[in-house]
């Protein structure tokens, strides 16, 4: 049996961050300290499950770690905004590499500038890894899911479906550094893109966690519109299912009534151009593909 104290010294040592502003307080005491705020406040919290967000017999357990910190800050993303901190709560049984969990969630922290503040540890029947991240928005505003207007181009960051296509290809026996795999393991939340696509002035945002066939959807629900999909980029190696309702692509879903400026600004930046998929109508009904009706095809947890 291990000690609290000892395992919680040897995390902190793992996801501690060795440059901490001056006047913060991160790991260590009861709560942490930060600098304030710039902007708007962005608070968001995800929860990864083994078993569930990740087969834990095809993939190492940090990769749990790994996606439970980038899927929480994939939200900060499809708002506009830049991570300031995370913190991570763990429930798992006697026995598990909590080490081995935290080197998968520090990696995730350092790569996406996103220091790992506190947490807690708790036994329970299941690992499970929660992450609440907060977040910034200097300037304009965050950008929300509800503002797209008719007539507005619709686009995403990159082709979609290689997420899914991973898993698909792991099961069949691909090693973990083929590219689909890693893709599935190792997704990335696209910061810098959110931050160029608020700077454009896109009218609605949001990242494609459970499918585009889904959140699309859940966006024109928000925006109180309908859409006319007319481009499914698919990525390569991925089949059109897999594109449209495969989830964990964490490209970024955009609305924009200039499409231009927003292209302008990717370029500027060194940026991958978006891709244009359609256009968003009036008439919340209508909402089509290929002329047929698009019913949300995606990932949905039963409750």
């Amino acid at each position: 049996m291990r000690r609290e104290d000892a395992v919680l010294e040897r995390i902190a040592a793992i996801v501690g961050r060795r440059n901490i502003p001056d006047g913060e307080v991160h790991v260590g005491d009861d709560a942490a300290v930060l600098a304030p705020i710039v902007g708007e406040t962005l608070i968001s919290t995800d929860v990864a499950v083994l078993g569930v967000h990740l087969d834990g017999s095809l993939f190492p357990l940090e990769d749990l770690g790994f996606k439970a910190v980038t899927s929480a800050v994939s939200d900060l993303a499809a708002m506009g905004g830049r991570p300031r901190a995370a913190v991570v709560a763990v429930t798992s049984p006697p026995g598990t590499d909590l080490e081995e969990l935290h080197r998968g969630i520090a990696d995730a922290a350092a790569m996406t500038e996103c220091p790992i503040v506190g947490g807690d540890l708790v036994r329970g029947t299941d690992v499970s890894v929660a992450v609440t991240v907060l977040g910034e928005t200097p300037g304009k505003g965050s950008v929300l899911r509800s503002g797209a207007r008719p007539g507005d181009v619709i686009l995403v960051t990159g082709p979609l479906g290689r997420s899914s296509a991973g898993l698909r290809r792991r099961r069949a026996g691909a090693p973990l550094d083929d590219p689909l795999v890693v893709a599935h393991r190792r997704p990335w939340p696209r910061l810098a893109e959110g931050i160029a696509a608020r700077h454009a002035g896109v009218n609605a945002m949001m990242d494609l966690s459970d499918g585009l066939g889904i959140d699309l959807h859940r966006l024109a629900n928000s925006s109180r519109v309908g859409f006319t999909l007319t481009d499914l980029p698919i990525a390569e190696g991925a089949t059109e299912e897999e594109a449209l309702g495969g989830g964990e692509d964490y490209e970024l879903l955009m609305t924009t009534n200039d499409p231009d400026r927003l292209r302008a600004i990717f370029f500027s930046r060194g940026l991958r151009e978006p891709l244009e998929i359609g256009v968003v109508v009036r008439d919340v009904a209508h909402r089509t593909w290929r002329d047929q009706k698009l019913d949300p095809t995606g990932w949905q947890h039963q409750l």
